[in-house]
């Protein structure tokens, strides 16, 4: 049980080290989007940011629809401090015939935010500023009609018999802390996260990350993002222990082209399922798309 996270862990150590190897050669060019206008510059990796994206899984009829903003209603002076406010959708949809985009799962995320830069000095880490984003949100899951066979009499699609039955209610209330390390090319970041309500429950209240950002050449940009979640364990219907979830992400903006809030995308995820109702589900798969940057 325990093997592919202590794989896992030494993958994920094998991509820092290779990234803080090339720190010194990235470009001059930021791999957050600079049109970006938040004091914590969106982390690019983590496919739960807010974010508006289409993200197609290859080899998979189906496909990511990503709808929301992280917004800053107040910035002090000094542009280092500001609170401001979260919304996104994460949508997972099934590709059928005639054009048709049927909504599998979806989830809704709500909440506010403070976050807090300062510059630093420092002869040992090639980084300038240090920054950190405290978060308080609510998420709700759903299965839509993308879930649902109207041609087998009307049925919602199977799921694992110790499941139970569906739709059942999915909700979770939790604190998030980010903390990051960044200069122009580069940015490193780690993460906790504390759920203080959730259903269903049985469900370990501690999970963490860690990731990293490096620019390329040609506005091109690579991203880690690593967390631990915990892991679902039917016979116990709790869960016990943690499993690493990863997605990489390589990427270019458009800015070249005029377009400076677009990026083209491609990412491999392995883990827990991002879709709240999937939480018991370990999934891998490889998406291309597009990223608007707000």
């Amino acid at each position: 049980m325990m093997k592919p996270y202590y794989r896992l862990c030494r993958i994920l150590i094998v991509l820092t080290v290779t990234l803080l190897t090339f720190l010194t050669y990235a470009s001059a060019e930021t791999p957050q989007n600079p049109s970006v206008k938040t004091i914590f510059k969106p982390l690019l990796a983590d496919p739960l940011e807010p974010r508006i994206a289409v993200m197609p899984l290859l080899g998979k009829k189906s496909l990511q629809l990503d709808i929301g903003s992280s917004v800053d209603l107040y910035q002090s002076k000094s542009k280092k401090f500001a609170v401001g406010v979260d919304f996104a959708t994460y949508s997972l949809l099934r590709r059928t015939e005639n054009f048709k985009f049927p909504v599998d799962a979806v989830d809704y995320l709500f909440g506010i935010n403070a976050s807090w830069q300062k510059p630093i000095n420092s002869d040992i880490l090639p980084f300038d500023e240090f920054s950190t984003r405290a978060r308080i949100s609510h998420i709700s899951a759903h299965f839509e009609d993308g879930h649902y066979n109207a041609g087998a009499g009307g049925q919602w699609l199977r799921q694992p018999e110790w499941f139970g039955t569906i739709p059942f209610t999915y909700s979770r209330e939790f604190v998030n802390l980010v903390l990051a390390l960044s200069s122009p090319g580069r940015r490193i970041y780690t993460g906790y996260q504390y759920l203080y309500h959730t259903l269903p429950d049985g469900i370990n209240p501690h999970s963490f990350q860690a990731g990293a950002e490096l620019s390329a050449p040609c506005n091109t940009y690579l991203a880690a993002d690593f967390k631990l979640l915990p892991l679902w364990q039917p016979s116990l219907n709790e869960t016990k222990g943690h499993r690493g979830t990863w997605n990489l992400q390589a990427g270019i903006n458009l800015r070249g082209a005029g377009l400076e809030k677009v990026r083209v995308a491609c990412n491999y995820y392995s883990g827990i399922s991002r879709q709240g109702m999937y939480f018991y589900h370990p999934e891998s798969y490889t998406t291309a798309g597009i990223i608007i940057d707000f």
